[in-house]
Order: structure tokens, then sequence, then C-alpha cells
């Protein structure tokens, strides 16, 4: 039996060794995680987002901000009358009493009902005092002009952490606009219910960097009447308007139709969130010859009184016979005739001159083919050909605009080098930001290419002064003021022809020549009334001019 002592004493040690040890393990090693456990339970982290920053037009009015409301929660387990409950809430807050009652679980302490409360009608639901139902403040974004701008400003949607910004500025400015979310902390009773008083903060947070705009909102909304009325009178499928100070790249106004409101996103189709001005590729037709000309008189290979020797009739190339747009053909005339005329052999002429290699060297210098880097999310730029695969039949019709694609802005970005002395501006939207200190940083402007000198700028704006008082769409002229501009009659590509009685008809222009104040893209989608440019696009180019130059008084010089 003594055996039994040292070994019973021995287990007895073991066994207090091993208590010691778990109790040393879970009172120190674990003690910090067991409070932490223990804590939690009356414990919760609370993310406040902070508010966004305000998107302001070019006279300072928020075009897009953030104004208080309410979310309305409810604490099941405080519910006395269920039934009540959600008869009461369903008809304050104008949801079905299905969905009320499937949110009221009983194993549930905060479930959030309904956001976007406005403060009078948080006060109504509070004086009827509801048991368990409590508000929490939060923002919800606004915009004053309804859809005005939809597709340059964007909009903002719940991405189940809260709220981002979608397409145009509110998405391409996500980072500054949304700011830094605030954490804290909060005891909870017994309940689970917050104790705001015990609230402590564990950082500082920021609210959202405010922007500032190149938009008048004045031109803006001209532009987006004009648009309206326009595509009415012409029976068109759509359109969209651009204009830019071609000195700065800065965007005065860019409207498109059909649209949506920002405000109520999610009642419009999503293809027309894009914006097609910078998102639409098309072949620009008769407004790309400009530009091909002016880089064949960069190159010194013609000059404004160079003869046109193919002009007589239609052109041969590769097998295909090119003419031009009304059959009408003009022997021997000159460059200046044949951009009056919109000479489609007159441009087969320029573009055979030029040379395939020259030819993509120029579109590369005006950026055709690449993105212009404006300040607004979702710009694509559809590329050309690779140098191994053009044939004299692709550069012939490069020449006149065909066979080769662009977005608008990438049209109004490279004519604007006319207009600007040979120089492009990168275009933008934003012309400056304010962050969470109020300071206010200016964004400067930036010249991204140069593809012509000032001499050649200067001769290719007097050949499309020219084009104006004497080209097909004279009669639409302003008297006094000297315009450069040109028409552009585009047939749309259909299962591998073009269709002849559908066509995306623009006009492209600046004013005043000397001086340009602006230049303006008017592009309208399948006018039925007429197909052509100088019927359509035109009077409405020339009809948003007249109004631009007396709003920015500038007096005629005839």
């Amino acid at each position: 039996m003594k055996w039994r002592y040292p070994f019973v004493f021995s287990f007895l040690v073991l066994l207090f060794v091993l208590i010691i040890s778990r109790l040393f393990y879970w009172q120190i090693v674990k003690a910090e995680m067991l409070s932490e456990l223990a804590l939690s339970q009356y414990r919760g982290l609370i993310k406040v987002l902070p508010k966004r920053g305000e998107i302001k037009t070019s006279d300072g009015f928020p075009i897009a901000t953030s104004k208080v409301t309410y979310q309305l929660f409810i604490n099941p387990t405080e519910i006395k009358n269920k039934d009540q409950t959600v008869l009461a809430l369903s008809s304050l807050l104008d949801i079905t009493k299905a969905s009320v009652s499937a949110l009221l679980l009983p194993d549930r302490l905060w479930v959030p009902i309904k956001s976007g409360i406005a403060a009078q009608k948080k006060e109504e639901i509070e004086k009827m005092q509801i048991p368990g139902v409590g508000f929490e403040e939060q923002y919800t974004r606004f915009y004053p002009e309804a859809s005005a701008a939809a597709h340059l400003v964007g909009f903002v949607a719940g991405d189940g952490t809260g709220v981002k910004g979608y397409v145009g500025i509110e998405g391409f400015y996500e980072r500054l606009l949304k700011g830094k979310e605030r954490y804290s902390v909060e005891l909870r009773d017994s309940l689970g219910r917050p104790i705001i008083s015990s609230r402590t903060s564990l950082n500082n947070g920021s609210d959202g960097g405010n922007l500032f705009l190149s938009l008048d909102r004045s031109v803006q909304f001209l532009v987006e009447q004009k648009l309206k009325i326009g595509i009415e009178k012409y029976e068109a499928l759509g359109g969209m308007i651009g204009i830019m100070d071609p000195q700065t790249g800065n965007i005065i106004a860019m409207a498109s139709s059909p649209a949506f409101s920002p405000a109520e996103y999610w009642k419009y189709d999503e293809s027309l969130y894009k914006n097609p001005f910078i998102t639409n590729t098309y072949e620009p037709g008769s407004t790309l010859k400009p530009i091909i000309m002016a880089s064949a008189i960069d190159a010194g290979i013609i000059t404004p009184q160079t003869k046109c020797n193919i002009c007589e009739g239609p052109v041969s190339v590769s097998g295909y016979e090119l003419h031009t747009w009304n059959d009408k053909y003009y022997k021997d005339t000159n460059m200046i005739g044949v951009i009056q005329h919109s000479d489609n052999t007159g441009m087969v002429f320029v573009a055979l001159k030029l040379g395939v290699d020259r030819m993509i060297e120029y579109l590369t210098k005006f950026g055709i083919g690449k993105l212009t880097d404006i300040d607004l999310q979702g710009e694509i730029a559809p590329s050309f050909k690779p140098r191994s695969a053009w044939y004299d039949v692709d550069l012939a019709t490069t020449g006149f605009g065909q066979g080769i694609s662009i977005t608008p802005i990438e049209l109004l970005t490279a004519f604007s080098a006319l207009a600007n002395e040979g120089k492009i501006m990168k275009p933008r939207v934003v012309t400056a930001f304010e962050n969470a200190n109020g300071e206010i940083h200016k964004i400067p402007t930036k010249v991204t290419s140069t593809p012509l000198t000032s001499k050649t700028a200067r001769v290719m704006t007097e050949i499309l002064v020219n084009a104006v008082e004497k080209g097909e769409a004279q009669w639409t002229k302003l008297k006094g003021y000297r315009i450069a501009g040109k028409t552009g009659t585009a047939s749309i590509p259909v299962k591998g022809h073009y269709d002849p009685n559908s066509t995306i008809t623009s006009f492209i222009g600046f004013a005043p020549a000397e001086k340009p104040k602006f230049i303006m893209l008017v592009i309208l989608n399948k006018p039925t009334t007429s197909i052509y440019a100088a019927d359509t696009a035109a009077p409405m180019f020339f009809d948003i001019a007249a109004d631009l130059l007396s709003y920015y008084g500038i007096p005629p010089n005839e």
C-alpha cells in the first residue's frame, strides 16, 4: 500500500501544476483577449460616413451636393405591438407592410428600415413615439439642377459599404470627393441598445473635397434646350453638343440626349449612364477634312492654291470608285475650293500626296487614336489600323473621314489646334479643388501636343472661314462675324456597307475666327427631315453661336 502514496501525491502535484498553468494562460496570457471578448458584447464599432464634397459650376453654384437626412432603424426587441408598428411604418414611409414585417426578426437588435428621410418626416414619426424606433443622421446626394449635365456629373450609388461615385465627375474624382470615414466605439446596455454618451472617436476622418468646374451653368442650360429643340425639329434619334475654350481646354458645356436623372439613376437603362461624347465612336466624315488638309499644308506638300488634277470626275483607287457627296465635280479646283465644296475627290488627292506614314504621323500628333485624358470616367479611344494593314484605298477614304472611327471629344480636341495657333490643350472639366482644410488648389492648363505651326493653323482658319461664307451652309452664317467651321455628313456602316439614308450629321467650328472664344461640335444621330449636315447640324450650330457671341459681349466686326 505504501507505493500508492507517492503515486497519489505525484498525481495531485501534476494536477495542481496543470490547473495553475491553465489559470496563468487564461488570466495572464489571454487576459486581454477575454476582456475584449466580454467587452465586445457591450461595445459596438461605429463607422460614420463623411460628407461628400460638392461639385460647383464656374459661378460657384453646387450642381451636386450632400444634404443631411436620416436613416430610420428599429430594435425588434422593444416592439410592443408588431402589427401596429408595421402598419404605422408602412404608411409613414410609403413601403409595403410585407417589406417591414420581413425585417423585424426577434433575434436582431438593430434593423435599418429606410434611408434618406427628410427632417420634417423624421419629426412627424418621432411625435408618434413608436417603441423601438430610432434615427441616425446621414448624408444624401442631391442634384439641385435635376438632370442638367447628367452625363458630365455622373451619380453616386450604394456599394455595400456606403456610397460610391459612378461615371462622369463623380466617378473620376471619387477618392477626392468621398473623404475619409470616421470610426468610433460606443457602449451598449444589456439589451444591446447604444449608449450615445459613451461614444469615443478612434480617428479624425475628414469630409470630402469640393470641385470647381469650368462648366458655365447658363451656357449648359442654353445648350440642353437647343439640343432638345433640334432633335425634335429634325426628328433625330438623339444628339450631343460639346463646347470648349480652345485656349485652355476648359469644357464650357457638354450635353447629350437621351440622358438620365442622377438623383433617380435606377429608373433608367444602364446604357444611358455612359457619356456618348467620350464613349461613342463614329466616322467623322467631312469634319475630318480640315485636319487632313492642315497636315498636308504643314508638311509642305500642298498650299491653299495647289490645284487638284484628279477632280474632274470619280476617282478609282485599288479598284474602288470614289465619288463626291453630290456627284458634282470641279476640274482643277484648288484646296480652298476642295473644303468649300467638301470635295471627296479633292481630299483623295490630298491624302495620296500625304502618304500613309505621314498620315499616321499627323493623326497621332492630333491625338486621333488615343485618349484625350479628359477628367471624366469612362473615356475610350478607338485605335486605327497598324501601318501594315493600310492600303491605298484606306488612305484615300481617311482623307474624307470614312473608314476611321473617333469619339466626339477626340474630334473637338484635335480641331482645337486650328483655333489655338497649332497647339492642343488637354481638355478638362475641373479647374480647381478645395481640400477639407479649406485650401484651394488650382489645376494648371497643359499643352498636350503641337501638331501644326501657328502659320498653318492661321492658313487653315482662313480656308474654313471661306467655307462658312461661301460653302453649302452659307445661308446660316451670322452677319458681321467671321466664323471658321465645317459640316460633316457621315453614312452609317451597316453589315459591310453604308446605309445611304441613315447618317450622322455634324458641324464643328470656332468663333470669332481671329481670337476664338469657343469651339463647338454639334452632332445629330439619324435625322430624318434631311440626311445632310447643312440642313440640320449647321443651323443648330449657328443658332447657338449667335447666342454665345451675344452672351460673351462680342460685337460684330463688319
